[in-house]
């Protein structure tokens, strides 16, 4: 008899289910033999590289033999000058979900609970079940996070807490006084997380001053990444802002080299390209309003999103079909079933051309004016 190894795993492991990455184009040439496809599905930026990353990545290639600097300094260092604060107060990753797991390891075990919110980023239900430890999902307001029902939540076995702001896939926000107020209220012993991957994406007046929270809050981890704004996806840099003690935790779990070489020195070379970054944040900005316009002129329901992507109904509540429709128009956008949304789908900014390529196709489907 073989062994049945399904048994043998990890008790949260055997319910678990892979994380669902949008479509490949790829992969839709070869079912559909369709070329000219447009991907909307994965929140990434379509600008392109910054042409600084991309010369550092070119310099960078002779020593690809070595391995690179476990501790990443050069990026520990650029970041600590960005922020005003100490490079011990940084942890690298393998994009952001990489610490957003190393934060629960260190912290969590099977009698804590975590606390998220309905509709908020997969990845939080993901590591809780992995590691054993209970669930506390709170049902979302308005799409968003209701930070007085997660205080309400709070119990002695809290052990950690996660914020999304913008959320993915709802694109919700919450305002720095809310989340202050949140804080102050949050026991010490809690340790709670400011996912902020999209940070970048929000203006000047709506971006929370939370790393200068960082002194007042030691229960506080920020965590932000390369593969949104700063156009690094492919190369999976991510990092998380803390104490110096968190960060020397969350440090002797990190793997040593999880950040490769080419991905440190282009992640610096990006944080230097101011330009690069508000480009993307205009093109963001004009592809935002422009798809906001079509739903609100068509009388398409649709979640106003302070992300670089917009979750919309589809018009007949089907989302699985419509979804496969615009397949078959060469444009993949994102299921968000997974999320308790049902009829949902989400659609990420893309290039002009892109925009307007999506707009053609659900209109032809949908027959909008």
């Amino acid at each position: 008899m073989s062994c049945d190894f399904q048994a043998l795993a990890n008790e949260g492991i055997q319910g678990l289910r892979p994380y669902q990455a949008g479509k490949p184009t790829d992969e839709l040439e070869r079912e559909l033999g369709i070329s000219d496809i447009v991907k909307l599905a994965s929140n990434e930026n379509p600008t392109g590289m910054s042409p600084k990353a991309s010369v550092a990545i070119e310099q960078a290639v002779a020593e690809l033999t070595r391995y690179p600097d476990s501790n990443g300094f050069y990026l520990k260092q650029a970041l600590a000058d960005k922020y005003q604060l100490s490079a011990e107060q940084f942890t690298l990753g393998n994009g952001s979900n990489d610490v957003l797991d190393l934060i629960a390891r260190v912290f969590v075990s099977p009698e804590h609970e975590v606390i998220f919110s309905q509709h908020a980023f997969v990845v939080y239900p993901i590591v809780t079940q992995a590691i054993g430890a209970k669930a506390v999902v709170v049902p979302a307001k308005n799409w968003g996070h209701d930070l007085t029902a997660m205080t309400e939540a709070i119990s002695d076995k809290t052990r950690l807490i996660f914020i999304a702001n913008p959320n993915n896939p709802t694109g919700t926000f919450l305002t720095s006084e809310a989340l202050y107020g949140f804080m102050q209220r949050v026991p010490e012993n809690v340790v709670v997380v400011l996912d902020e991957a999209y940070y970048e994406y929000l203006s000047v007046e709506e971006q929370a001053p939370s790393t200068a929270w960082l002194s007042e809050f030691a229960n506080l981890v920020i965590t932000r990444t390369f593969s949104k704004a700063y156009g690094l996806a492919g190369l999976r840099v991510g990092y998380a802002i803390s104490t110096p003690q968190i960060a020397d935790l969350l440090n002797r779990l990190r793997q040593p080299f999880n950040v490769n070489s080419l991905s440190l020195v282009a992640a610096v070379a990006a944080l230097d390209d101011q330009q690069y970054l508000q480009q993307s944040v205009d093109l963001n900005q004009q592809g935002l309003a422009k798809l906001s316009v079509f739903f609100s002129d068509n009388k398409i329901t649709f979640i106003p999103s302070k992300g670089n992507f917009i979750s919309f109904l589809a018009p007949d509540g089907d989302a699985e079909a419509l979804y496969q429709q615009l397949l078959h128009k060469g444009v993949i956008v994102r299921p968000v079933g997974p999320y308790q949304m049902p009829g949902y789908l989400r659609v990420s900014i893309g290039t002009e051309q892109e925009n307007q390529t999506f707009i053609q196709a659900l209109s032809q489907l949908i027959g909008t004016k």
